[in-house]
């Protein structure tokens, strides 16, 4: 992996964008100090200038992650994020079935590092929204628990609002977590996932994100494919499905 360069789905000379990999860290952290591959690091290296990072993914999450070139053009971004006019779109397969759209509207308390804060407890609940859709979903005649078959999801994502961790703790919050979550997650839904769909990732994937750009004032948009692990979880949920030809192109083409 370290040999690997880092898909630029984006570039001109104010940002960069890249399609983050699952397991690696944005940047270095007191929170897991034995890593020692970081995003900023490799791009840097990548394009040989500094990078100032925009946001963030938690370490399980791929997708699209954004760069500015210099600390004058991040200044400019910090207002779109800290507005809510960065749109941002997440695929992700979630336990049991969503038959129907959902606004999630449930505060959350911020969650800070316990390596670096401990106030997070003190903090009170904060607005958190979500938008859910749901694309697909999967029975896999394999037990699980106390059920008899394996039921899962494909949705789509929007957070309206930016709290730490908010998908993956609203998707528990309304008891359908996100497959492959060891912190939010169902243990035996993950085992599942491991020993039959051969996945061992967050199966959380930022696959769009769109913005007027504040230098050019032009609408970006910007894609992210999904990473072959995630292809394949989905693949085999499809195989194991028993879809027909015409439920798999109907998938495919959310997962182009």
């Amino acid at each position: 992996m370290q040999n690997n360069k880092l898909q630029i789905l984006y570039e001109d000379k104010h940002i960069v964008a890249v399609n983050k990999p699952s397991k690696m860290l944005v940047h270095r952290t007191k929170i897991d100090s034995r890593e020692t591959e970081f995003v900023v690091q490799r791009l840097r290296d990548q394009i040989h200038q500094q990078v100032f990072s925009l946001h963030r993914l938690d370490k399980p999450t791929s997708g699209v992650l954004l760069f500015a070139k210099s600390s004058e053009t991040a200044s400019l971004f910090h207002p779109l994020f800290a507005l809510h006019k960065i749109d941002k779109q997440y695929i992700a397969v979630v336990r049991g079935f969503i038959e129907s759209p959902k606004l999630i509207d449930y505060p959350l308390v911020e969650k800070l590092d316990k390596k670096t804060d401990n106030l997070s407890k003190h903090n009170p609940p904060r607005q958190a929204i979500t938008m859910l859709s749901p694309l697909a979903k999967f029975e896999v005649d394999s037990p699980v628990s106390r059920y008899k078959s394996a039921r899962f999801s494909l949705i789509q994502l929007q957070p309206k609002t930016g709290r730490k961790h908010q998908l993956r703790r609203h998707m528990a919050h309304i008891r359908h977590p996100i497959l492959g979550d060891t912190t939010h997650g169902d243990g035996k839904q993950n085992k599942f996932a491991r020993s039959v769909l051969n996945c061992h990732r967050l199966l959380l994937h930022a696959y769009k994100s769109s913005f007027i750009h504040p230098v050019y004032k032009e609408r970006v948009e910007i894609t992210a494919p999904l990473e072959g692990t995630f292809h394949c979880a989905i693949n085999s949920l499809v195989d194991k499905a028993g879809y027909s030809n015409h439920e798999i192109e109907t998938i495919s083409e959310w997962l182009e």
